[in-house]
């Protein structure tokens, strides 16, 4: 069972993004800059507007683990730290790989995956 997520008018444009297959980053309007996850403010230049870039969805492992679900039914997952190309991290899965395949600076390409109606960006190892 997959938590919804908590969707309000700070994040609703990033799920809009993900339910059309987009992994939108938040960029600031005024320098550039690149944030991950969303704020209200740049912490480059304190400017308040902001829109968005699209992802490559190319990126490298920077860290991961193997989550196990605590009711030992069997359901785990690798959770990653993903070096997104644009110079931003975010938190996500590697699906369709085996545990001991995974290492630092491995090369993933984002997938999109929907689990119980709730569709997620995930990542796969490039082989």
């Amino acid at each position: 069972m997959v938590i919804q997520p908590s969707i309000d008018r700070s994040n609703d444009w990033f799920w809009e993004g993900v339910n059309e297959h987009h992994l939108l980053i938040q960029r600031c309007s005024s320098c550039g800059n690149l944030r991950y996850p969303a704020a209200p403010m740049c912490g480059a230049c304190q400017s308040l507007e902001w829109d968005t870039q699209e992802a490559t969805g190319r990126g490298r492992i920077h860290s991961w683990i193997v989550s196990h679900h605590p009711t030992g039914q069997g359901d785990s997952r690798i959770v990653v730290l993903v070096d997104l190309e644009e110079g931003v991290r975010i938190v996500s899965n590697v699906v369709d790989a085996e545990y001991d395949e995974m290492d630092h600076e491995l090369p993933l390409e984002l997938t999109f995956r929907t689990y119980d109606d709730v569709t997620l960006p995930q990542f796969l190892l490039v082989r």
